[in-house]
Protein backbone atom coordinates (compact mmCIF):
# COMPACT_ATOMS: atom_id res chain seq x y z
CA UNK A 1 0.00 0.00 0.00
CA UNK A 2 2.66 2.21 1.05
CA UNK A 3 4.62 2.06 -2.46
CA UNK A 4 1.20 2.58 -4.13
CA UNK A 5 0.55 5.47 -2.29
CA UNK A 6 4.22 6.58 -3.28
CA UNK A 7 3.76 5.95 -7.01
CA UNK A 8 0.58 7.77 -6.86
CA UNK A 9 2.25 11.10 -5.08
CA UNK A 10 4.95 10.77 -7.83
CA UNK A 11 2.33 10.55 -10.68
CA UNK A 12 0.10 13.60 -9.39
CA UNK A 13 4.25 15.66 -8.65
CA UNK A 14 4.68 14.95 -12.34
CA UNK A 15 1.28 15.49 -14.24
CA UNK A 16 1.16 18.85 -12.53
CA UNK A 17 4.55 19.81 -13.48
CA UNK A 18 3.66 19.06 -17.18
CA UNK A 19 0.83 20.98 -16.71
CA UNK A 20 2.28 23.88 -15.13
CA UNK A 21 4.77 24.30 -17.96
CA UNK A 22 2.60 23.46 -20.89
CA UNK A 23 5.26 24.09 -23.34
CA UNK A 24 5.63 22.75 -27.26
CA UNK A 25 8.44 20.64 -27.65
CA UNK A 26 11.17 22.72 -29.15
CA UNK A 27 10.21 26.22 -27.18
CA UNK A 28 11.46 27.75 -23.66
CA UNK A 29 10.00 30.35 -21.49
CA UNK A 30 12.32 32.68 -21.89
CA UNK A 31 12.88 33.05 -17.88
CA UNK A 32 14.64 29.74 -17.51
CA UNK A 33 16.96 31.22 -19.93
CA UNK A 34 17.58 34.84 -19.40
CA UNK A 35 16.31 35.55 -16.07
CA UNK A 36 16.48 39.26 -15.94
CA UNK A 37 15.08 40.05 -18.79
CA UNK A 38 12.32 42.53 -18.77
CA UNK A 39 8.90 41.48 -19.96
CA UNK A 40 6.08 43.56 -21.39
CA UNK A 41 3.42 41.49 -22.85
CA UNK A 42 0.89 43.73 -24.10
CA UNK A 43 -0.83 41.13 -25.52
CA UNK A 44 -1.92 39.78 -22.43
CA UNK A 45 -3.06 43.36 -21.37
CA UNK A 46 -5.37 45.71 -22.57
CA UNK A 47 -2.46 48.25 -23.86
CA UNK A 48 -2.31 46.87 -27.48
CA UNK A 49 -3.96 48.10 -30.67
CA UNK A 50 -6.84 46.11 -30.16
CA UNK A 51 -7.61 47.59 -26.67
CA UNK A 52 -8.72 43.51 -25.07
CA UNK A 53 -6.47 40.52 -23.83
CA UNK A 54 -5.92 38.64 -26.96
CA UNK A 55 -6.98 35.63 -27.53
CA UNK A 56 -4.71 32.39 -25.93
CA UNK A 57 -3.02 34.71 -24.25
CA UNK A 58 -3.46 33.43 -20.95
CA UNK A 59 -0.45 34.12 -18.91
CA UNK A 60 2.28 36.61 -18.94
CA UNK A 61 4.79 34.58 -20.31
CA UNK A 62 7.32 34.76 -23.29
CA UNK A 63 7.74 32.07 -25.11
CA UNK A 64 10.45 31.37 -27.87
CA UNK A 65 11.62 28.13 -29.73
CA UNK A 66 15.28 27.54 -27.90
CA UNK A 67 17.38 28.41 -30.73
CA UNK A 68 15.85 31.89 -30.15
CA UNK A 69 16.32 32.36 -26.73
CA UNK A 70 20.01 31.04 -26.70
CA UNK A 71 20.26 34.47 -29.45
CA UNK A 72 18.78 36.64 -27.03
CA UNK A 73 20.75 35.88 -24.30
CA UNK A 74 23.91 36.26 -26.31
CA UNK A 75 22.38 39.84 -26.48
CA UNK A 76 21.59 40.40 -23.45
CA UNK A 77 25.20 40.07 -22.45
CA UNK A 78 26.48 42.22 -24.78
CA UNK A 79 24.23 44.77 -23.30
CA UNK A 80 24.52 44.02 -19.42
CA UNK A 81 28.03 45.31 -19.05
CA UNK A 82 27.14 49.20 -20.04
CA UNK A 83 23.39 48.87 -17.44
CA UNK A 84 21.02 48.16 -20.68
CA UNK A 85 18.99 45.18 -21.31
CA UNK A 86 16.35 44.00 -23.14
CA UNK A 87 12.76 44.49 -22.71
CA UNK A 88 10.69 41.98 -24.79
CA UNK A 89 6.70 43.04 -25.80
CA UNK A 90 5.97 39.73 -27.70
CA UNK A 91 7.82 36.40 -29.13
CA UNK A 92 5.51 33.44 -29.67
CA UNK A 93 1.84 34.19 -30.92
CA UNK A 94 -0.30 31.74 -31.40
CA UNK A 95 -2.56 31.65 -34.73
CA UNK A 96 -5.87 32.17 -32.85
CA UNK A 97 -4.31 35.41 -31.31
CA UNK A 98 -3.99 36.72 -34.72
CA UNK A 99 -7.59 35.44 -35.82
CA UNK A 100 -8.45 37.97 -33.69
CA UNK A 101 -6.09 40.52 -35.17
CA UNK A 102 -8.16 39.77 -38.40
CA UNK A 103 -11.47 39.81 -36.94
CA UNK A 104 -11.17 43.27 -35.52
CA UNK A 105 -9.86 44.80 -38.14
CA UNK A 106 -13.01 44.05 -40.11
CA UNK A 107 -14.91 45.56 -37.29
CA UNK A 108 -14.80 49.13 -38.49
CA UNK A 109 -16.64 50.70 -35.96
CA UNK A 110 -14.08 49.86 -32.89
CA UNK A 111 -11.42 52.44 -33.26
CA UNK A 112 -10.91 52.50 -29.28
CA UNK A 113 -7.09 52.65 -29.81
CA UNK A 114 -6.66 54.72 -33.09
CA UNK A 115 -5.39 57.78 -31.42
CA UNK A 116 -2.32 55.92 -29.82
CA UNK A 117 -1.70 53.05 -32.30
CA UNK A 118 -2.85 54.41 -35.72
CA UNK A 119 -3.76 57.86 -35.66
CA UNK A 120 -2.72 58.33 -39.22
CA UNK A 121 -3.66 54.97 -41.17
CA UNK A 122 -7.38 54.68 -41.47
CA UNK A 123 -8.67 51.22 -39.91
CA UNK A 124 -10.03 49.83 -43.53
CA UNK A 125 -6.56 50.04 -45.10
CA UNK A 126 -4.94 48.19 -42.01
CA UNK A 127 -4.87 45.03 -44.42
CA UNK A 128 -3.96 46.55 -47.66
CA UNK A 129 -1.21 48.25 -45.46
CA UNK A 130 0.48 45.16 -44.65
CA UNK A 131 -0.68 46.24 -40.50
CA UNK A 132 -3.14 43.44 -40.44
CA UNK A 133 -2.17 39.92 -41.94
CA UNK A 134 -3.87 36.31 -41.63
CA UNK A 135 -0.43 34.86 -41.02
CA UNK A 136 1.98 35.79 -38.84
CA UNK A 137 5.76 35.23 -38.47
CA UNK A 138 5.41 34.84 -34.75
CA UNK A 139 3.03 31.83 -35.09
CA UNK A 140 6.89 30.12 -35.98
CA UNK A 141 7.98 31.20 -33.01
CA UNK A 142 11.03 32.34 -33.75
CA UNK A 143 10.15 36.33 -34.07
CA UNK A 144 9.92 38.53 -31.10
CA UNK A 145 9.44 42.33 -30.31
CA UNK A 146 12.12 44.23 -28.25
CA UNK A 147 13.39 47.01 -27.05
CA UNK A 148 16.26 48.18 -24.83
CA UNK A 149 15.84 49.63 -21.10
CA UNK A 150 18.04 51.05 -18.46
CA UNK A 151 18.75 48.55 -16.04
CA UNK A 152 18.84 51.37 -13.00
CA UNK A 153 15.08 52.11 -13.70
CA UNK A 154 13.80 49.79 -16.49
CA UNK A 155 12.75 52.46 -18.54
CA UNK A 156 13.70 52.11 -22.16
CA UNK A 157 15.61 54.10 -24.11
CA UNK A 158 13.45 56.44 -26.37
CA UNK A 159 13.04 55.45 -30.29
CA UNK A 160 11.47 57.67 -31.57
CA UNK A 161 7.77 55.70 -31.27
CA UNK A 162 6.59 53.10 -29.13
CA UNK A 163 5.78 49.54 -29.78
CA UNK A 164 3.60 48.82 -32.48
CA UNK A 165 3.08 52.15 -33.95
CA UNK A 166 1.16 51.69 -36.80
CA UNK A 167 2.93 54.45 -39.43
CA UNK A 168 6.26 54.97 -41.16
CA UNK A 169 8.00 56.94 -38.29
CA UNK A 170 8.42 53.52 -36.69
CA UNK A 171 10.58 52.14 -40.08
CA UNK A 172 13.85 51.48 -38.61
CA UNK A 173 15.90 53.99 -40.60
CA UNK A 174 13.05 56.72 -40.76
CA UNK A 175 15.71 60.50 -40.77
CA UNK A 176 13.25 62.14 -39.71
CA UNK A 177 14.13 61.07 -36.20
CA UNK A 178 16.46 62.55 -33.89
CA UNK A 179 20.20 61.74 -33.61
CA UNK A 180 19.71 60.18 -30.21
CA UNK A 181 16.38 58.28 -31.13
CA UNK A 182 18.77 57.09 -34.52
CA UNK A 183 21.36 56.36 -32.63
CA UNK A 184 19.65 53.81 -30.04
CA UNK A 185 17.49 51.92 -33.23
CA UNK A 186 21.28 51.09 -34.54
CA UNK A 187 22.28 49.92 -31.67
CA UNK A 188 19.25 47.72 -30.87
CA UNK A 189 19.69 46.69 -35.10
CA UNK A 190 23.61 45.96 -34.70
CA UNK A 191 23.16 43.68 -32.24
CA UNK A 192 20.06 41.71 -33.09
CA UNK A 193 21.79 41.21 -36.62
CA UNK A 194 25.06 40.45 -35.34
CA UNK A 195 23.48 37.27 -32.87
CA UNK A 196 21.35 35.61 -36.12
CA UNK A 197 18.68 38.00 -36.46
CA UNK A 198 17.20 39.55 -39.45
CA UNK A 199 15.17 43.10 -38.69
CA UNK A 200 11.73 43.99 -40.59
CA UNK A 201 11.74 47.32 -42.42
CA UNK A 202 8.43 48.48 -41.30
CA UNK A 203 8.77 48.37 -37.96
CA UNK A 204 12.21 48.98 -35.30
CA UNK A 205 11.01 46.69 -32.88
CA UNK A 206 10.91 43.45 -34.73
CA UNK A 207 12.99 41.00 -35.28
CA UNK A 208 13.01 36.96 -36.78
CA UNK A 209 15.97 34.56 -35.80
CA UNK A 210 18.04 34.00 -39.75
CA UNK A 211 17.91 30.03 -38.99
CA UNK A 212 13.91 29.65 -37.77
CA UNK A 213 13.86 25.92 -36.52
CA UNK A 214 9.90 25.68 -37.66
CA UNK A 215 9.86 28.26 -40.63
CA UNK A 216 7.08 26.32 -42.35
CA UNK A 217 4.83 25.84 -39.35
CA UNK A 218 2.38 28.44 -37.72
CA UNK A 219 2.08 26.79 -34.22
CA UNK A 220 -1.97 27.49 -32.01
CA UNK A 221 -0.82 25.90 -28.42
CA UNK A 222 -2.07 28.60 -26.19
CA UNK A 223 0.15 30.53 -24.04
CA UNK A 224 -0.60 29.60 -20.52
Amino acid sequence: MKHLILILFLYLITAQTVMADNLHKGFVDIKTIIPYIELDMRYFSRDNFVGERIDAYEANRCLITKETASALKKVQEDLSPFGLGLKVFDAYRPQSAVDHFVRWAKDLNDTKMKQKYYPDVEKKNLFKEGYIAAKSGHSRGSSVDVTIISLDNLQALDMGTHWDFFGSLSWPHNLSLTSEQRAHRMLLQSLMLRHGFRALKEEWWHFTLQNEPYSDTYFDFKIK
